[in-house]
């Protein structure tokens, strides 16, 4: 089950980025998936979006919270909570706060992003410690990356492209490369939507290595909301559907 957290986080991360002043989201979005581990409820995600002012600039305040629930938090329990303010300007983060629970592992971080100078500056709660970390120039966090994705044409997508993405993740630059596999209608609580399919690469060294057991759905339109995500675990299978939708600024698309 100590995998469950990497897949979990999937659902927020495993986006590519675009830049453009303009985003196809907006405040009051609210998004809400359903995890499910081999048959059993595990639990919730949900994301909501605001707006802020930050360092006098205008950003949107990112609010991802994850919870395991029933069967499954009995034997691992997982409270995360994340916070991205994103700099509408540049679609890039300025401060990022991690908050986690997942079974013995904890985190409390908030991290300060410097990109002008490729820098952030780590401040872990826990201990009081404070440290300076260099990133890529287009480095994003957990929540940002995948809001990051969303202001990008989705006509443009085709299959065989490859999507890539740096998250900075407090001590390390995780590098993720994405494949699209293709498009395809997709049964949904809500009805079939037509979908973009996914596969990541995570890297390792200097090569990416395909994760065959992990496939995404994304919805085909201007909102890249992610719709599915299936993972084989060595023991059992983990699955989150999207639950939940709110204030979408365009509409899903539907399939007949």
């Amino acid at each position: 089950m100590k995998k469950y957290i990497i897949f979990f986080t999937l659902i927020i991360i495993s986006f590519t980025s675009s830049l453009n002043a303009q985003s196809n989201f907006k405040a009051g979005e609210f998004l809400k998936f359903r995890i499910h581990y081999t048959g059993l409820n595990a639990g919730y995600a949900t994301i909501n979006v605001e707006d802020v002012t930050l360092n006098g600039k205008s950003h949107y305040h990112i609010i991802g919270k994850g919870n395991s629930s029933g069967a499954v938090r009995v034997f691992f329990k997982v409270d995360d909570n994340y916070e991205s303010y994103i700099d509408k300007s540049t679609m890039k983060p300025t401060k990022f706060v991690r908050n986690i629970v997942e079974g013995s592992y904890k985190r409390h971080q908030i991290y300060y992003f410097d990109h002008a100078n490729k820098k952030a500056k780590v401040e872990n709660k826990k201990d009081g410690s404070i440290n300076t970390e260099t990133i890529p120039f287009d480095a994003q966090d957990l929540l940002s990356a995948f809001y990051n994705l969303r202001n990008q044409d989705y006509k443009k997508i085709k299959t065989g492209d490859f999507l890539n993405q740096n998250i900075f993740l407090g001590d390390e630059t995780l590098k993720f490369r994405l494949k699209v596999l293709g498009r395809e209608t997709l049964k949904t609580k809500f009805g079939k939507i037509s979908a973009i399919k996914i596969r990541p690469y995570v890297q390792s060294g200097r090569i990416f290595k395909e994760s065959e057991s992990v496939t995404m759905w994304i919805s085909d339109d201007e909102n890249l909301v992610p719709l599915k995500i299936k993972a084989g675990l060595m023991v059992g299978s983990l699955n989150a559907d999207l639950d939940d939708f709110k204030n979408l600024k365009s509409p899903i698309k539907f399939s007949k």
